[in-house]
């Protein structure tokens, strides 16, 4: 099934940005997944808009950088079409690939949005997200920061990455927040616990990132040694030893619905996501990420595929039954806080 026609549209709460129902997660352009070709990501870019996908997901850390570089002429080109989200607080070290800290200081805030605004080109990030939540300052102080970017016209919108039903609650009390992004999947749905209930209660979007669970849940994500040195799956517990065994027989009925509908397993796996939409009662935009305009075609028709309710409980029960963390380390992440 290929994607044609340009997709429905909802809105991130109450900023009155409408978007595609279907976003594109930018990451892999600029690192994580391996090596880039540029023009085919930047022909991917194009083909989105074409099919109606109208947020593009980005964050200052991607590529160091990079990624909002290299997004710049294609934002700049179609500025008055789409609809830019990047994020801040997470922070690297260039003598250290793989240190990772958090930073939800006033300062960094401040500086970071300054960062991105410059390295996008444009004068206001449309949804500015808090990436990742530091424990150790209160969420309204954080959020209280970012309210001042909007005043000053440098932000349309907040959005909140992991967090908890309580922190989501906290910081909307502050200033109204557009939309939550964390991890959400038939692997991944722990969110359900407090900030999917969270975010319906409050009118607040949900941008689920990973929707295919890092490429595991197309069937066709090679084994973690076949994959390039630089592919940070590679040391994700879900993806090795016994544990990426377990987790590919969990598959067999996305692969026998997808068989029996003519549709891919991809398709069928973000039509699940799709589906959260009516099953929970909030807008859902998944930003499912790749880099190949024939995948993101793909990606796209499943926008608007309905699952029946057997098809539903047939794949119910799969995300109970993952072996490993989402995360080797999960402190990332907001399962520790629920």
């Amino acid at each position: 099934m290929t994607a044609s026609a340009t997709l429905p549209t909802t809105a991130l709460g109450a900023s009155g940005i409408q978007v595609g129902i279907q976003g594109l997660g930018c990451m892999g352009m600029s690192e994580f997944y391996g090596p880039t070709d540029r023009a085919e990501s930047r022909a991917t870019l194009d083909r989105a808009l074409e099919l109606g996908i109208t947020l593009f997901d980005t964050a200052d850390i991607y590529g160091a950088g990079d990624n909002e570089e290299f997004l710049r002429e294609f934002v700049l080109a179609n500025r008055d079409r789409l609809v830019l989200a990047t994020k801040f607080a997470i922070v690297r070290k260039a003598d250290d690939p793989h240190y990772r800290g958090i930073d939800n200081s006033p300062a960094y805030i401040r500086a970071a949005v300054d960062g991105s605004l410059r390295r996008l080109g444009i004068d206001t990030i449309d949804l500015y997200y808090m990436h990742r939540r530091d424990p150790r300052v209160p969420i309204e102080d954080t959020v209280g920061v970012m309210a001042e970017l909007v005043a000053q016209g440098k932000v349309r919108a907040l959005g909140l990455s992991e967090v908890t039903g309580d922190e989501l609650r906290a910081a909307h009390a502050v200033h109204p927040i557009a939309a939550v992004q964390s991890e959400w999947s038939l692997f991944s749905r722990d969110v359900e616990r407090t900030a999917v209930p969270a975010a319906a209660e409050l009118g607040v979007a949900f941008v689920p990132y990973s929707p295919l669970g890092r490429g595991f849940l197309t069937g066709s994500l090679p084994r973690t040694d076949e994959l390039s040195t630089d592919d940070f799956r590679r040391h994700m517990p879900r993806f090795t030893g016994d544990n990426a065994a377990h987790n590919t027989a969990l598959l067999a009925p996305l692969h026998a619905i997808a068989e029996a509908r003519e549709l891919t397993p991809a398709q069928v796996a973000l039509a699940w996501v799709q589906s959260r939409a009516q099953v929970h009662g909030l807008p859902v935009v998944p930003i499912p990420g790749t880099r190949r305009p024939a995948r993101l075609a793909e990606n796209a028709a499943a926008a608007t595929v309905t699952l029946t309710a057997a098809e539903l409980d047939r794949l119910e029960p799969i995300a109970g039954q993952v072996a490993g963390p989402r995360y080797a380390d999960m402190s990332f992440t907001s399962a520790g806080r629920e």
